[in-house]
């Protein structure tokens, strides 16, 4: 992931920047201002979104809705984050996003995103309020799970590897076995 300069033109990136970026399979976001760009996903990262979209569809009730990327959370002029899978409140989408928080972000790592999942969106999505927030590894395959505590801050409440069960209760009950989002890619060999 490229992280573009917070300052260009001597001002900070905006949502009306986003707009004009070239529709060229990248992922563009802004946390603070500052452009995030993405390269296009590999193959085992949308292997793992699809089969996790599968397994919270059939668990998610009638009032949540369940969104893979891309699909924008915008709740400022300068805050714009497409996490690879997130939960909210029918309420609270409009047709082309969503401008409050999240209950649950889901990013599934990529060598190139892995540093900028862990730290600066980790950050923003804590800042944002958003109660939930997993990292999933396609290569271990591994799932981490964070919760906001009492003080709003993330805490790491699951770990679980290969064929070892999460069973989450934010943003709803629904149980997440790592391996099993590989589907038919779990016994091909890394590149």
């Amino acid at each position: 992931m490229t992280v573009m300069a917070h300052d260009h033109g001597g001002r900070p990136y905006t949502v009306e920047d986003l707009e004009g970026m070239p529709d060229d399979g990248r992922r563009y976001e802004l946390i603070d201002g500052t452009l995030l760009v993405g390269p296009a996903p590999g193959a085992r990262h949308q292997r793992v979104v699809a089969r996790l979209v599968v397994v919270m569809e059939q668990a998610c009730p009638d009032d949540l809705l369940v969104f893979p990327a891309p699909f924008a959370v915008r709740t400022s002029a300068t805050n714009e984050l497409q996490p690879d899978l997130l939960v909210t409140r029918l309420e609270d989408v409009t047709e082309k996003l969503l401008p409050v928080a999240p209950l649950l972000a889901v990013e599934v790592l990529s060598p190139s995103t892995a540093l900028n999942d862990f730290n600066s969106k980790k950050a923003a999505y804590e800042r944002l309020g958003v109660p939930a927030y997993w990292v999933i590894d396609p290569r271990e395959p591994k799932l981490i799970a964070f919760e906001l505590d009492a003080a709003g801050r993330y805490e790491q409440v699951a770990e679980v590897k290969g064929e070892d069960q999460f069973d989450a209760v934010l943003p709803f009950p629904v149980r997440v076995v790592p391996v099993e989002l590989l589907g038919t890619l779990r016994d091909r060999p890394l590149e």
